[in-house]
């Protein structure tokens, strides 16, 4: 291809936090993903006034339906989301003013994503406003099913619609899976890559929007006291835990021919692995912090096919109760086949052969139906000598652990001994907790605030290139194929628990155990 256009931020404001103006076109428009999440975040960037003007919205899908029908379609969802009060998106009241604004630059195209005609009338609209407002910038964001992730990307660029130019930008934002394994990664890259440059491609991670996540690099690069004890030296090892309690719900043609490590482990669980393990980047320059996290996924010990399953357990959900609701055994459920050999969750070890982490091991496990929803990164220190209070009987005391809470509570907790009041030398385990809602006052997020203004202003650093998708995928490749060659026992446990007890053995015969759940 040739070289790729740099476009200037076209129409911003010199010394502007407000995103340039942008046609924002959503594929997929009639989903659970742009009524659950993508609305309520935009919603949310309107309420902090990130938008400008001459923002729009486009929303492109199949269903048939009109500008006017659309707007009420998101007004009844949105209303829905504040009335219940729940999800990752809570906000106690709808403001109108901002609502109307949003809905006023709400626009609907129907149209089959693989007819050239959809496209032809798209860049009708889009080259209209930019007549209108003389700012062409143009964001496409890919809310649909892993399988039209590559045709739309190439009816864009067939339809003229990712050229870019000095005066505006086009880019294109590609949801998760990205890929079934790492062939069909490396093979969709190739599809995309040939329409479009890679500084046009966002693909991108909710998980990575998390206030959280995020404030790892600053806690671990803005203290002085965390990064010099942030190695093997300290660190005795690192478990990391997405645990959900929906089960497959009305997803059950889509989980059972993906199941939990294609659906986590490549994307959100090694983004988060990735923040702990990296090196510190020269700069906070997009493509340097992507680099590093690149390497410390590429560090990570390539196992054979057989040492992947013994590193490894799978486990799927049968009948129990979550949150004093009764759920049905996994084969049960809508849309699965009732010999399904799909996991619904997944644990691993994994080592990372590099000079800072060399010998401690990193366990990540995520699962549906287990009993909270809590994701979690623990960093557990090694013990200190205890010679000194070897006569006061300390052997109960855990080890110290700092807790990176991402959600729900977004906060870190440091557990420490302390002496108890006393006459008597008598020790305790205590924690310290930071918690964000007590410190920052924070309105209703969903996670996808930051990485949809990021996409906005141009900011890559929370989005995953090309190289961070396949490292992801050489990872897990030989637990795909060991898996599919060997005869891998999958496990089972019972909604509501916090998971099989093959997972506890996995920490066990390395002398460790899982932060509870429960």
């Amino acid at each position: 291809m040739d070289a790729p256009v740099k476009p200037a931020p076209a129409c911003l404001p010199a010394n502007s936090k407000t995103a340039p103006p942008s046609t924002l076109v959503i594929f997929g428009a009639g989903g659970d993903l742009t009524k659950r999440l993508l609305i309520p975040a935009i919603y949310n960037l309107v309420n902090d006034k990130a938008l400008d003007d001459h923002f729009q919205i486009i929303g492109v899908d199949l269903v048939a339906n009109d500008d006017q029908g659309f707007r009420d379609h998101l007004t009844e969802n949105m209303k829905a989301l504040v009335a219940g009060g729940h999800g990752e998106f809570a906000s106690p009241e709808l403001d109108q003013q901002a609502w109307s604004w949003l809905m006023s630059r709400v626009f609907y195209l129907p149209g089959d994503f693989s007819n050239p005609d959809t496209f032809t009338r798209l860049k009708y609209l889009v080259d209209e406003r930019e007549q209108e407002t003389g700012c062409g910038n143009a964001v496409f964001y890919l809310a649909v099913a892993p399988r039209f992730f590559g045709p739309i990307v190439e009816q864009l660029g067939q339809a003229g619609l990712l050229a870019e130019t000095e005066a505006h930008f086009r880019r294109v934002v590609v949801e998760k899976p990205f890929g079934t394994d790492l062939a069909s990664a490396k093979a969709l890259n190739q599809q995309i890559l040939k329409v479009a440059d890679e500084h046009q491609i966002f693909r991108i991670d909710h998980y990575l929007g998390k206030e959280t996540v995020q404030n790892i690099m600053v806690l671990r690069f803005a203290n002085g006291f965390f990064e010099p004890v942030w190695n093997r030296d300290h660190i005795d090892h690192v478990q990391i835990t997405a645990a959900e309690t929906v089960g497959v719900e009305q997803r059950g043609k889509f989980y059972d021919a993906t199941g939990a490590l294609r659906d986590m482990v490549p994307n959100h669980m090694f983004q988060l692995l990735a923040m702990i393990a990296m090196e510190p980047p020269n700069s906070f320059d997009a493509d340097a912090v992507r680099s590093e996290k690149a390497k410390a996924i590429e560090a990570i010990r390539n196992y054979t096919p057989e040492e992947a399953v013994k590193n490894a357990v799978r486990a799927q959900y049968r009948a129990g109760t979550v949150l004093g609701k009764p759920v049905n055994n996994y084969r049960d459920e809508p849309n699965v086949s009732p010999t399904s050999m799909t996991e619904t969750y997944v644990a691993m070890k994994f080592m990372i052969d590099n000079w800072r982490w060399a010998g401690v091991p990193f366990y990540v496990r995520t699962g549906k139906a287990l009993a909270v929803r809590r994701t979690e990164i623990g960093i557990q220190f090694k013990r200190a000598p205890h010679v000194l209070f070897r006569s006061i009987g300390i052997s109960e005391l855990a080890p110290n652990m700092m807790v990176f809470r991402i959600q729900p509570n977004e906060g870190v907790s440091l557990r420490f001994a302390a002496k108890k009041p006393g006459r008597e030398v008598e020790l305790r385990d205590v924690r310290m907790d930071f918690r964000y809602a007590d410190y920052f006052q924070a309105e209703p997020s969903t996670g996808y605030e930051t990485l949809i203004y990021d996409c906005l202003t141009g900011d890559a650093t929370l989005f995953q290139r090309a190289d961070n998708i396949e490292a992801g995928w050489t990872e897990v490749q030989p637990l795909l194929d060991g898996w599919s060659a060997n005869d891998a026992p999958l496990e089972f446990y019972d909604a509501g628990s916090d998971g099989p007890a093959a997972a506890d053995a996995l920490l066990a015969r390395d002398g460790f155990k899982w932060l509870p759940l429960t």
